[in-house]
């Protein structure tokens, strides 16, 4: 087979450091390492993903067992195959990158899972400038229309020497990839930390074929030209480097294209779907990404979730259930998702006793303090809500803040109504998984502005996330919902969730290529 090249900023592993020096290596968490991985071989177990948008969530992988002989992981690498390029994320990645040659981690000693993994030593400043200001303070922002506007964005001399570091930071990954790729490799860039690499990876190696994967929403015209015209610009050729630009839905993809026509000189055609840019042309596609249901239900199977579905049964008696399962992330709209349920309390007294809501809500990107305050707002409404309604043989709400992998798959599995109520989202795939392990079949209330929604709005029940009255009235309505209805939707809801499973995902961007 020919080489394939995976790009991303969290890699298939990481690595923690003990206080006499000593590495530990697990495998990354996040959804799209855990997508990627399926598919590429880069882990020793598949791990479901929980939450396309989740890259700070864990997934409960054992550590990775030492690797066999490093004569037979550099046999293997020289092989055609797998390459996987990311980024060290903290002080033991760098320290694992330093101790292995030229970053090479498979060649290291360490058990990959088959895959060749190169990570970057990057400079801690040019990443976290890159990474935090950039990309998550200012292209999350953008792309997921977060920015109160009287306030932010504020785009002076500091942003500019942050996108100086963004710069760095992709030339590093163009830089790594043109020096191991062969000749007409594939190579697939993946989401908005690396914009600018497709272009400059073509720069460097105008052979390869180049795919590049948007895991977000694609802003509109209106609000991409928030951002300065030049930045904006570099980010769109960025991409437009790439011989095919995708995402997960045809909204995204379509406003992309949107914003491709402001471009000077660039040729969109609709029909075609196509970039015309400098005399390079860029093919725009959709790829919906579900779920691998045969791993997420093994992994559901096994004894850590059923343990903690014991404890979560013990807790909630025979009570109806509403599950959520998110980050604190400030586009999943945990805040309004908790005073619907207040309002749900106060406008259906008959629920008071009757119902309990579970709020797994993980912490997230805490070096940033809109996150800092948004999550510190979770509690506050939670604690609201507990001291309004809660009695001594009730308790309305459980806040669940600490990471806990195999306790979200039990929670899938009692819920009778799942929320998802994001402000926007690329796909979210808590949507699709937690109809995948219910066990009796849960109804889902679910944002119109989620990604999932092209697929799954027929057998959910929609709600505009802004609309807190009206997803108060859709959770009551999910409740009263019979339940042979709320079966029957819930497997319907299944077939779509895996109909897309991320072998397919991944492969159908390589098969673009062709």
């Amino acid at each position: 087979m020919s080489q394939v090249l995976v790009a991303s900023n969290r890699g298939p592993v990481s690595f923690s450091l003990s206080e006499d020096g000593e590495l530990t290596m697990r495998r990354g968490g996040g959804g799209l390492v855990s997508g990627l991985a399926a598919v590429t071989g880069a882990a020793r177990e598949p791990g479901p993903v929980l939450g396309a948008g989740a890259r700070s969530m864990p997934s409960a992988e054992a550590e990775a067992e030492a690797a066999a002989d490093a004569e037979g992981a550099r046999a293997s690498a020289d092989a055609p195959g797998v390459l996987w390029v990311c980024a060290s994320l903290g002080e033991a990645d760098r320290t694992a990158a330093r101790r292995s040659p030229d970053g090479r981690i498979d060649l290291a000693g360490y058990e990959t899972g088959g895959a060749a993994v190169r990570m970057l030593d990057i400079p801690e400043g040019t990443f976290h400038r890159a990474y935090n200001a950039v990309a998550n303070s200012t292209l999350w922002f953008v792309h997921h229309l977060l920015y109160d506007t009287p306030r932010s964005p504020h785009f002076d001399a500091r942003a500019r020497r942050d996108w100086q570091s963004y710069e760095a930071y992709n030339a590093a990954f163009a830089d790594a990839l043109a020096r191991d790729a062969a000749p007409g490799a594939k190579a697939a860039i993946q989401d908005y930390h690396l914009s600018l690499a497709p272009q400059m990876l073509r720069e460097r190696r105008p052979d390869l074929k180049i795919v590049h994967f948007s895991h977000t929403p694609w802003a509109p015209p209106e609000y991409y030209r928030l951002l300065p015209d030049d930045i904006g610009s570099q980010i769109l050729l960025g991409i437009l480097g790439a011989d095919h630009a995708g995402f997960l839905t045809e909204r995204w993809a379509s406003a992309f294209l949107d914003c491709c026509e402001m471009l000077p000189g660039a040729r969109v055609d609709r029909a075609a779907r196509t970039v015309t840019c400098s005399g390079h042309v860029t093919r725009v596609g959709f790829h919906g990404l579900g779920v691998d249901g045969t791993a997420l239900r093994q992994r559901a199977a096994e004894q850590d979730v059923a343990e903690r579905a014991r404890a979560l049964r013990e807790q909630v008696g025979g009570r109806q259930l509403i599950v959520r399962v998110d980050r604190t992330e400030l586009s999943k709209n945990i805040v309004r998702g908790l005073a619907a349920y207040r309002e749900l309390l106060v406008n259906h007294p008959e629920w008071r006793g009757r119902v309990v809501h579970l709020a797994f809500a993980y912490p997230s990107r805490y070096d940033l303090p809109e996150y800092r305050e948004y999550t510190a707002a979770v509690e506050r409404t939670a604690k609201q809500i507990t001291e309004e309604f809660g009695t001594a043989d009730w308790d309305p709400l459980i806040l669940q803040v600490n990471d806990d992998y195999p306790r979200s798959l039990a929670a899938y599995g009692l819920a009778d109504v799942l929320l998802v109520n994001p402000i926007r989202d690329g796909m979210n795939l808590v949507a699709k998984e937690g109809p995948v392990l219910s066990e009796r079949g849960c109804a889902l209330v679910l944002s119109r502005e989620a990604g999932a929604a092209a697929e799954l709005s027929d057998d959910a029940l929609t709600v505009n996330p802004f609309d807190v009255s009206q997803t108060a009235e859709t959770l009551h309505r999910a409740l009263l919902m019979p339940r042979n209805e709320r079966s029957e939707r819930c497997g319907r809801l299944a077939a779509a969730a895996t109909a897309l499973p991320p072998q397919r995902w991944f492969a159908d961007q390589l098969a673009a290529l062709d």
